[in-house]
């Protein structure tokens, strides 16, 4: 039998002006604002989710879900209720392993 295949939550992607590419993405596509703060917005599309986040507060990634964290470092619970380890990949990228909070 094989192994389920693991799930991106979602992709983060550095922007210079947080409201001005809120504006822009929310005009150009159809998705949804899950969470918002000064520096960073989750917008969920049908099939991904899309973190906009500030260069000096977050690192472009991908986040995989995972229930087991501690295998990868120790956890950092975030204000949205989630809870996540980065790791890097082999070429240096960044790799969010993130459990979600029982809210999501």
């Amino acid at each position: 039998m094989t192994q389920p295949l693991d799930n991106i939550h979602h992709l983060a992607l550095q922007v210079d002006d947080i409201e001005q590419s809120l504006s822009w993405y929310t005009s150009k596509f159809s998705c949804e604002i899950v969470y918002q703060d000064e520096s960073w917005v989750l917008l969920k599309f049908s099939n991904i989710s899309l973190a906009l986040v500030l260069p000096n507060q977050h690192p472009s990634h991908f986040a995989v879900i995972s229930e087991n964290l501690e295998i990868y470092g120790l956890p950092k619970r975030h204000r949205d209720g989630t809870s996540s380890v980065y790791i890097k990949d082999p070429s240096g990228n960044n790799v969010e392993m993130l459990k979600l909070s029982e809210l999501s």
